[in-house]
């Protein structure tokens, strides 16, 4: 029974890496096909100081045009712009 469930696991593991590559592989291939689109993103960026008693203050920074790759996954060292835009917020902290 061991052996049986064993050899179903790794075949599960094994189909949803194939999976993972033929979506990243065919997302790669349609980024360069489209001749590597890229976006921009405008961002809100704030800085957390920590102060006493565990709290802390967010001082806003104000606003970035980010670069971004139009796909699915990150592609060409940019973030997908889809991610950048459902969350516009970035936090840095000191």
């Amino acid at each position: 029974m061991a052996k049986f469930l064993r050899r179903w696991i790794l075949r599960v593991a094994v189909v949803l890496a194939a999976g993972f590559v033929a979506v990243y592989g065919g997302d790669f291939a349609i980024f360069k096909l489209r001749g590597s689109p890229m976006g921009k993103v405008t961002v809100n960026r704030y800085m957390t100081i920590p102060l006493k008693g565990r709290k802390s203050e967010f001082d806003y920074l104000g606003t970035l045009d980010v670069p971004c790759s139009v796909s699915l996954f990150a592609q060409s060292g940019q973030g997908p712009c889809w991610q950048l835009r459902r969350n516009p917020n970035q936090g840095m902290d000191m």
